[in-house]
């Protein structure tokens, strides 16, 4: 029977192999792990972008009902901005506007069906479907002011400026995070008696 023998050189090849391989390994678990952490905050990025879209939207979709004429032509229906008008002034030091308070302030709803004129904005529905999106928004009244720099022009009479708040939300129905936005509108309007 042969014996083999291995000589010092042999050996250190080996253990040289062995450690290159190694790091070789770890190089590429590593390239691999950061690709997978890249993947996944883009499509965060992309998802909170959505939701944003559909927030920015559901603003739009406050301003549209309150400049359809047909709306504001009909006694029989409000805009967002009116029906506001007619609730309880908010008073942001002591509450906020929440995209998830259903019952307290006006809401609207942006659905797949978009903007139609002539149409009160409140059907139940998701703004886009695949991915499931979520649009809407809430609309409360401020506050009434003297409108800054109207003063030579409608100096004397008795209109006023109404400021409301709208804050637009949108959700991927899988997330657990709204994106939100807010806009302040100014509206000339008779001064409350």
């Amino acid at each position: 029977m042969k014996q083999i023998n291995f000589n010092k050189n042999a050996g250190m090849v080996m253990v040289f192999a062995l450690l290159i391989l190694m790091s070789l390994t770890i190089l590429g678990v590593t390239s691999v792990s950061g690709s997978l952490m890249q993947s996944k905050m883009a499509m965060s990025m992309e998802r909170r972008s959505l939701a944003f879209d559909a927030a920015e939207s559901a603003i739009a979709g406050v301003m549209f009902e309150s400049e359809d004429k047909q709306i504001l032509a009909n006694p029989l229906k409000n805009d967002p901005l009116s029906d506001a008008r007619g609730g309880n002034q908010i008073n942001l030091t002591l509450q906020t506007l929440s995209c998830f308070d259903n019952n307290t302030w006006t809401n609207r709803t942006l659905t797949t069906n978009g903007l139609v004129k002539d149409n009160r904005h409140v059907a139940v529905g998701e703004y886009v479907a695949s991915p499931a999106i979520d649009s809407w928004s809430r609309t409360a009244f401020l506050r009434e002011q003297p409108c800054v720099g109207s003063s030579n022009v409608i100096g004397g009479s008795n209109i006023s400026c109404h400021i409301f708040i709208v804050r637009g939300c949108g959700q991927l129905q899988d997330s657990n995070y709204v994106v939100a936005n807010t806009l302040n509108a100014s509206v000339f309007a008779p001064a409350a008696q």
